[in-house]
């Protein structure tokens, strides 16, 4: 589709994150919690006796239901609070590669050398490509990793931009289109640079003739280098092998099968990025997923490994040797890191581009991961019917009680509406999260990147909250899509 005639590029507006309330803006967990306080109460009513002990059970477990702390009601926090306390009894919480007669012990095949939760993934090669694919028994997902290159957004002109922005629609609707999909993840990470790719352009385009103009670009070829950031962008495309599973079966079953519809899913994804004028790459292979799974836990190795690009490139020893999780960050060999989650995009209409703050900042080691999960046609229409009739049936009881309806809800009604509307004109529905990883060398640096990332985020009309006692997740769902 062609740019619009005016050349102007078009606002979009975003939906509000759904609170799931079930009555008068109350979550089901909420309404649990606060009716069992009430039990003891009606007990002792019914009894004609101890109301006055049941009283102090209500208000506790109601307060706990409607208090907020840390952008959470209290009840919230009791089941990450009880994984903690799991994981902290079970020692989940410190992770250490094995070593035996002073060599690390080897991994059975096909095993990815990973911490926690990810230790469960499995390599798979696809034998027609070449390219190796991350099987996820637990999901039933099969992943591939792609490297895409573009021109800067913020350059182009605002008919170009908007076209752009179409083509990229086009990308995700091709996506959620087939079905199999459980999963495409937008990666955008920034690394410490080592100099070695402007050397390398600097030798095959530069002419070194010995002039002023020729020694001074080199010279600054050699300062600048090693004080960049490199800007890498991926995306990984996840198979669901549960309803892609005929598929599967007609390709011959298991993981090769699965390799054949994932492959098949790819090459259509390739196509649309090429229509978006995006340039992808070959699929990832085992040298380069391990590079890209060192350097997402020790970003610090990223120079060291781009000057010497035969090292570091053994898949099943790519994962860290140390990890240590605590309440608020996570350290993984020589460095610090922090997950901060997009809890809300910006409500205002605001135009593409407005990430721009948060993806051009410089000084920060950050990586910035959108997860798109396509909702299937049947399940959005009973979530959005369902969404649809708890919004009416509250303002029915607000109305009732002689309560009115604020705007939020209003807002939050008015999205519903929409994307039924969508749905109906043939559209598809996707869940997008947004999750923001910050890498430092020490605690007081990552402390100062993590306000910096802040002060960019609120900049680009986002809210974003600290990922409390869950770093460990967060920071393997931001390297590989789960």
């Amino acid at each position: 589709m062609s740019a619009p005639s005016t050349g102007q590029l078009g606002a979009v507006k975003f939906s509000r994150l759904s609170k799931r309330a079930l009555i008068l803006g109350l979550t089901a967990t909420q309404l649990v919690t606060i009716g069992l306080g009430a039990v003891p109460l009606v007990v002792a009513l019914y009894q004609g006796s101890g109301a006055l002990y049941a009283i102090p059970v209500l208000v506790l477990t109601a307060g706990a239901a409607l208090v907020p702390w840390g952008g959470r009601h209290l009840i919230d926090w009791v089941p990450i609070a009880a994984s903690w306390a799991w994981r902290t009894a079970t020692g989940q919480l410190h992770y250490r590669a094995r070593i035996t007669n002073r060599q690390v012990r080897p991994r059975p095949a096909g095993t990815l050398a990973l911490p926690g939760d990810t230790a469960a993934l499995r390599q798979y090669t696809d034998p027609v490509t070449g390219g190796v694919l991350v099987h996820d028994p637990r999901a039933a997902t099969l992943t591939v990793l792609i490297p895409v290159t573009h021109r800067a957004f913020v350059l182009l002109d605002p008919g170009e931009q908007q076209r752009r922005v179409t083509a990229w629609g086009r990308v995700l609707a091709t996506v959620s289109r087939s079905g199999h999909i459980a999963a495409l993840q937008v990666t955008e990470r920034t690394l410490p640079g080592s100099g070695a790719s402007l050397a390398d352009w600097w030798h095959a385009h530069g002419i070194d003739d010995g002039s002023f103009a020729s020694r001074t670009y080199a010279d600054l070829i050699d300062r600048a280098g090693p004080a960049g950031e490199q800007h890498a962008t991926t995306i990984a495309l996840s198979l669901d092998m549960n309803t892609a599973a005929r598929g599967i079966r007609a390709a011959g079953g298991g993981l090769r099968g699965a390799a054949a519809v994932l492959r098949q899913e790819l090459e259509t994804l390739m196509i649309a990025l090429r229509a978006a004028d995006l340039t992808p790459g070959d699929p990832y292979d085992p040298g380069r997923l391990a590079v890209h799974l060192r350097t997402a836990y020790d970003p610090a190795l990223g120079p060291a490994l781009e000057r010497h690009p035969t090292l570091g490139r053994e898949l099943a020893a790519a994962g860290p040797i140390a990890v240590t999780e605590t309440w608020g960050n996570l350290r993984a060999d020589g460095g610090y890191h922090c997950v901060l989650w997009i809890s809300q995009w910006p409500q205002a209409r605001t135009y593409p581009g407005f990430l721009a703050p948060l993806l051009l900042s410089s000084g920060v080691q950050r990586t910035v991961s959108l997860a798109y999960r396509p909702v299937r046609t049947d399940v959005a229409v009973r979530e959005l019917r369902r969404r649809r009739t708890g919004h009416l049936s509250d303002a029915a009881q607000r109305a009732r009680m002689g309560q009115t309806t604020d705007a939020t809800d209003q807002a939050e009604l008015s999205d519903v509406l929409q994307q039924e509307a969508d749905l109906a004109a043939g559209h598809s529905l996707l869940t997008a999260t947004g999750l923001i990883t910050i890498s430092a060398p020490d605690v007081e640096q990552l402390e100062h990147d993590i306000a910096a990332v802040a002060q960019a985020a609120i900049q680009a009309g986002l809210e974003t909250r600290r990922l409390w006692g869950q770093q460990a997740q967060a920071l393997a769902r931001t390297i590989l899509p789960g």
